[in-house]
């Protein structure tokens, strides 16, 4: 006999509208029904949500850290300290980051990756990894090592690319040279080719949205906007992710990098359908202030995490993100003054649909795995539920 559990009396949060009173019946990790009123279950185990929001669980599609531990620490325990980290804050499904490094560090990572997704049952699902580097242009490289950053190298990517069958995403700045050909070849692989460092003119982003790059990583930062080349004005990056309809942005609405009027015009001219919301989180998310490291513990950049976001010792600039899901779906609402349904829906569904992983994740709909969140008004998380199991419960100690 299936074993179901049946969630009551919750606000659920469907991909379009909220049931003020609904439920969802979930049985062997999956969801089996979602209804507005009370599902006729006979038997099943029941969860009263207490007139909480119920909402699909939130997916980030870049970070890189958190809870102290950076993925390229590359450390098993690194990895599965973020997973749990972020689950507490309503992460249920993530794609590993990486940042422009030694080949052989890279490599390494690909390799715990797949040690450490083996073991990961207490945290936020991996779901495969995000390259982000190391072929950027040098002058939007932001707070990536300069040691690394170089163009594109076919037999470099290549070899990655056989080394794990695990990458999703790879972002690059398509004005490099080799970077075209660079991003078609990863749409031949199945991998999501993201516009990311660069200082691309609208031309090149044109023909880059053609060969496959449909996504501009954290939109905004490290990308050029007008600029100025022998006295005439070009659009850049942003301007072109505006007025191409079909391109994704993903935004850290930490309300830092991203502050309120601009959260604003991103979401009046991009719409809730192309926006996806991301932590960017580095290793001090969910940790206090004071110093800390970008990167790995190896090879990384000292910072300092004061206001609400890393920044390089000289102060002048960020160096990463250190938000937590919940914190973004607020500001969304809060800052943005998005509706709740579609805040969530930038959380969940959209990133889903961009990596291609909304056939089951991403929204409360029958036959989609069963990662659900619980919160209140502000978006305090109060119990996170993976594939039908609570990982993460506030009101339980060790859960």
């Amino acid at each position: 006999m299936t074993s179901m559990q049946l969630i009551l009396n919750g606000r659920v949060i469907t991909r379009d509208k909220i049931f003020d009173n609904g439920s969802v019946l979930v049985g062997d990790g999956k969801i089996i029904a979602v209804s507005e009123g009370r599902i006729d279950a006979p038997g099943a185990a029941v969860i009263d949500a207490k007139g909480q929001y119920v909402s699909p669980g939130f997916i980030d599609i870049h970070i890189h850290g958190g809870g102290g531990h950076d993925f390229m620490d590359n450390s098993v325990e690194g990895f599965l300290e973020i997973a749990k980290t972020h689950v507490h804050h309503g992460t249920t499904a993530m794609f590993p980051t990486t940042l422009s490094c030694e080949k052989a560090d890279l490599l390494d990572t690909l390799e715990v990756y797949e040690d450490a997704n083996k073991l990961n049952i207490a945290g936020a699902q991996f779901m495969g990894i995000h390259l982000e580097g190391p072929y950027f242009a040098m002058s939007q490289r932001g707070a990536q090592d300069p040691r690394y950053i170089r163009n594109p190298d076919p037999e470099e990517y290549r070899e990655i690319l056989s080394r794990s069958k695990f990458i999703r995403r790879w972002s690059a700045a398509p004005e490099l040279k080799g970077a075209i050909e660079f991003g078609k070849y990863m749409v031949q692989n199945g991998i999501l080719p993201a516009i990311a460092h660069t200082d691309a003119i609208y031309e090149e982003v044109v023909e880059a949205f053609n060969s496959g790059y449909t996504l501009a990583t954290h939109f905004y930062s490290a990308m050029s906007g007008v600029s100025r080349r022998n006295a005439y004005r070009y659009a850049g990056v942003i301007e072109s992710a505006y007025l191409i309809d079909d391109m994704d942005v993903e935004i850290i609405a930490d309300g830092v990098h991203l502050p309120a009027p601009l959260l604003k015009l991103i979401y009046k001219i991009k719409g809730p359908n192309r926006i996806a919301l991301i932590t960017d989180a580095m290793r001090a998310a969910a940790m206090p202030p004071g110093e800390s490291i970008l990167g790995g513990f190896k090879n990384g950049v000292k910072v300092i995490v004061e206001d609400g976001v890393a920044k390089m010792p000289d102060r002048q600039s960020f160096a990463g993100s250190v938000a937590t899901f919940d914190l973004l779906v607020r500001n969304m609402v809060k800052l943005a003054e998005v509706p709740l349904v579609e805040a969530v829906r930038m959380a969940s569904y959209i990133p889903a649909r961009i990596m291609k992983i909304d056939n089951k994740k991403g929204s409360l709909e029958a036959g989609k795995d069963a990662d659900i969140v619980f919160f209140d008004e502000n978006i305090n998380i109060s119990a996170t539920m993976i594939n039908g199991k609570i990982i993460f419960d506030k009101n339980v100690q060790g859960i």
